[in-house]
């Protein structure tokens, strides 16, 4: 069976037959069978015009979010905003030349690893080979494992 394929453009194509019905209008009459109520029933909210279910109705019914109980209360705004920085970053700028034998806040503000007010926790990803004199605010147990190997030195500022 040979089969010629034409091409179609987009002005041609037109719907299978029987795939599109005609929408049902309502409100014409009893003879159309969708007169006098439309198909919304005898009173009550949904037979209104401009009804509209809010989110998480249930039907008058008292709504899940309403029946569990509120509790807790967390002061985000109070609470600390740490710079994280992990070895691994502090070992690129090192190779990069542009941090030297010194970590305090000046040096990370000026290479952009901190923000002015915020205290700063060094992190243990990776390998530090350089030894450093680093000034943070806190330091993961493992970072501090591996500052004391290079013979650098850790030193917590409050």
């Amino acid at each position: 069976m040979d089969e010629k394929i034409t091409s179609r453009n987009i002005n041609q194509l037109s719907p299978k037959n029987g795939s599109n019905k005609k929408k049902l209008r309502l409100g014409r009459g009893q003879g159309s069978g969708k007169g006098g109520t439309c198909g919304r029933g005898h009173k009550g909210a949904k037979s209104r015009s401009g009804f509209s279910k809010k989110r998480g109705f249930e039907g008058g019914q008292m709504p899940l979010q309403r029946r569990i109980p509120k509790f807790g209360f967390r002061r985000h705004f109070l609470r600390k905003k740490f710079s994280l920085i992990n070895l691994d970053t502090i070992q690129n700028y090192v190779n990069q030349g542009k941090i030297q034998d010194l970590i305090d806040q000046k040096v990370l503000l000026k290479n952009n690893l901190s923000k002015k007010n915020n205290p700063v926790k060094i992190l243990g990803r990776g390998e530090l080979c350089a030894s450093l004199k680093i000034y943070a605010s806190k330091f993961s147990k493992k970072a501090l494992l591996s500052i004391q190997k290079t013979g650098g030195e850790a030193l917590s500022i409050s």
